[in-house]
C-alpha cells in the first residue's frame, strides 16, 4: 500500500483540523472550528519524498471523511487501492494483489493522536501549534506533537480561503509526505454504505473482521 500509515495519520489530523478557517490563529482559534465539521471530501495528490527531496512514491485519488472516526481513501493512480475506516476497524485493500488487511483502529492508530478522530480532544492538548508566514498563497500552521510515541516529527497545514489545501508530514525517518487537496466539499450527505467494505470473492483477507 502506498503510504497507508501516512494516509491514516493524515486523516486523524484532518478530522480534527479541516474545519479551521484561514483566519485561524494558533491553538485556541484552531479549536473553535473543530466542532462544526460533519463530513468532508476532496480530490488528493500525494507524494512521499526522502530527506534530499527525491520523490519515492506518488499517488492520487479521492478522500471522504465523516466524524466521528470514519474515512475512505480511494486511490486511483498508480493503482486501485483503498484505505477505509468504519469507526471500529481499518481496511487496507489492494485490488491488483487481491489482498485485504483488516486491523483494529485503536491498535493501528495507537502511535498517532487518535483522540482527534472522536473530536473529543483539544488540539492544543496533543500539539504545540504555531502560525507560519504565508507561502504559495496559503496560510500555514505548524503542529509539533507533545508526545514522543508518534511516527512523525511535525505537520504543516495550509489553508486557502478557509479551505484545507495542503499538508506536509515529516516522519522520524526524515521522509516527507505532501498532500494537496482540490474540489473540497464540507458537510455534504454521503451514502450510508460509503464507509463499509466487504472483500470481493477470492480476495485474501489478513486479520479478522469483527462483528
Amino acid at each position: 500500500m502506498i503510504g497507508h500509515r501516512i494516509a491514516a495519520l493524515a486523516v486523524v489530523l484532518i478530522l480534527g483540523l479541516v474545519n479551521a478557517a484561514a483566519q485561524a490563529t494558533p491553538a485556541s482559534d484552531v479549536e473553535k472550528y473543530i466542532a462544526g465539521l460533519a463530513t468532508w471530501s476532496a480530490d488528493f495528490k500525494q507524494t512521499i519524498a526522502d530527506d534530499s527531496g527525491k520523490v519515492l512514491r506518488a499517488a492520487a485519488g479521492k478522500l471522504y471523511l465523516q466524524r466521528p472516526g470514519k474515512f475512505r481513501w480511494d486511490y486511483s493512480d498508480p493503482s486501485e487501492q483503498l484505505v477505509l475506516a468504519d469507526g471500529k476497524q481499518i481496511w487496507f485493500y489492494d485490488k491488483d494483489l487481491a489482498q485485504a488487511n483488516v486491523r483494529d483502529m485503536d491498535a493501528t492508530l495507537a502511535s498517532t493522536p487518535a483522540v482527534l478522530l472522536s473530536g473529543g480532544g483539544a488540539v492544543s492538548s496533543q500539539f504545540d501549534i504555531t502560525a507560519l508566514p504565508p507561502s504559495g498563497g496559503l496560510e500555514w500552521y505548524q503542529l509539533i506533537p507533545k508526545h514522543t510515541d508518534t511516527d512523525f516529527q511535525l505537520v504543516r497545514i495550509g489553508f486557502a480561503k478557509g479551505e484545507l489545501a495542503s499538508m506536509f508530514l515529516a516522519d522520524k525517518l526524515n521522509q516527507v509526505t505532501q498532500l494537496t487537496f482540490t474540489h473540497q466539499s464540507r458537510n455534504a450527505k454521503f451514502a450510508p454504505d460509503l464507509f463499509t467494505f466487504t472483500p470481493p470473492a477470492g480476495v485474501d483477507v489478513i486479520g479478522r473482521a469483527g462483528k
